[in-house]
């Protein structure tokens, strides 16, 4: 029996009977190929959904209460439409109240309803799990509600929950990948203007290897919002002499000379020119995968880990084991870590007859240099949050969904 059709069933166990229709919903985790913590910059990002994600089984109640259960958790949540305070000991439980308050206020008429979450990311893997279970709540209501958001609006109210109502800084881009991608896409994104351009994910006899470190890390407690918090301070000494600056994203590698002495400060310095940097190589990336060029655009992948570990200071002991050694690992032409840091996980581009000697060696190697065992997923590019069709009968009209 399929995930989907399992979740159904256990749906209907869980809750009870109700002649109201169930439906079922799909948002992605996303991998940024490159291009990671220049999104609250207003730099450029290249992420790609996954075909791993949250499904969401949803029925709307006659009151307007939302009990939802995780089947990733073990603390199931209700709240009703009136009790939308965050409340730390719902944790989980917490995403969906915010998305559901952040709708409210848009004036899409959300009402009660019974929630069944199953996610198949690994949460605290930096593949976005928060952000999936954000979106896929607010597309369903949305969409129960008959609401006209378009999914660039539901990404923007996405990440305003997660900024005002969890409290976690992070910026659009997971919301907005998980929202818009296209299958066997990835989307090169100008987070400053958010213009969008889809480019083909052509990776011919290679495949998209994700490696976890299976190190936890949860957004709110790493030191994201210290590095956010050191790039808004580089900006501000930045635009003392340069007032025209209106992000670290308008500078360009050749104004690093002149920003190294405008700061006078090192570690401010190391933040904005990864920023930079980091710019300059999405940007060669996107050309190198139009022009099919796979072995620079590992190159750059390379280069991408090195600012990140160098300038950012965001790995750490695991993610720096793993990406020792897939970069000399036979079939991989390019590894660096994904996502915010600090653990969570590496993103490869490893050959498909490679894929099962990659995994053996890394294996071995990082437990010996870590003692944690990696979790690898091998991945294509999915498309963004979607609604899926319910095979079941319903057993209350007889006919298919």
């Amino acid at each position: 029996m399929a995930l989907t059709q399992e979740l159904v069933t256990e749906f209907d166990k869980l809750f009870p009977p109700s002649k109201k229709n169930k439906r079922l919903f799909f948002a992605p985790g996303r991998v940024n190929l490159i291009g990671e913590h220049t999104d609250y910059n207003g730099g450029f990002v290249f992420p790609a959904a996954l075909t791993i994600g949250t499904h969401m089984v949803i029925r709307e109640r006659d009151d307007e209460t939302i009990n939802a259960i995780s089947n990733n958790f073990d603390q199931p949540v209700s709240f009703t439409l009136s009790e939308l305070d965050f409340d730390s000991d719902d944790q989980w439980g917490n995403y969906p109240k915010g998305v559901v308050k952040e709708l409210l206020t848009k004036g899409v008429k959300v009402k009660g309803a019974d929630i069944l979450y199953e996610g198949t990311i690994p949460n605290g893997a930096g593949l976005s799990s928060s952000a999936s279970i954000g979106m896929v709540t607010a597309y369903a209501l949305a969409k129960l509600g008959s609401a006209s958001l378009s999914r660039v609006e539901l990404a923007q109210l996405c990440k305003r929950m997660e900024n005002e109502f969890i409290g976690v800084n992070s910026g659009i881009m997971d919301q907005y990948a998980i929202g818009l991608c296209k299958q066997n896409h990835a989307i090169y994104l100008n987070t400053s203007t958010m213009e969008a351009e889809d480019v083909p994910l052509e990776l011919g006899n290679y495949k998209i290897v994700i490696t976890n470190t299976n190190k936890r890390r949860t957004l709110s407690d790493s030191k994201y919002n210290e590095r956010r918090s050191q790039c808004e301070e580089a900006l501000k000494n930045i635009q003392q002499k340069r007032p025209d600056i209106q992000s670290l994203s308008n500078l360009d590698v050749q104004d690093l000379p002149e920003i190294e002495e405008t700061l006078q400060n090192n570690l401010l310095f190391q933040r904005t020119k990864h920023v930079i940097t980091e710019n300059d190589r999405s940007r060669q990336a996107k050309k190198a995968l139009q022009d099919g060029d796979l072995s620079l655009f590992g190159e750059l992948m390379i280069g991408s880990h090195q600012s990140l570990k160098n300038d950012y200071e965001v790995t750490g002991q695991e993610l720096d084991a793993l990406f020792q050694t897939q970069r000399e690992a036979e079939g991989c032409i390019g590894t660096r870590m994904t996502g915010a840091g600090f653990g969570g996980c590496t993103v490869s581009l490893v050959l498909e007859d490679s894929i099962q000697a990659f995994q053996k060696e890394v294996h071995s190697q990082y437990k010996k240099q870590t003692g944690l065992t990696p979790d690898f997923y091998i991945c294509e590019a999915g498309k963004g949050v979607h609604e899926q069709e319910i095979g079941a009968v319903n057993e209350y009209t007889g006919t298919e969904k």
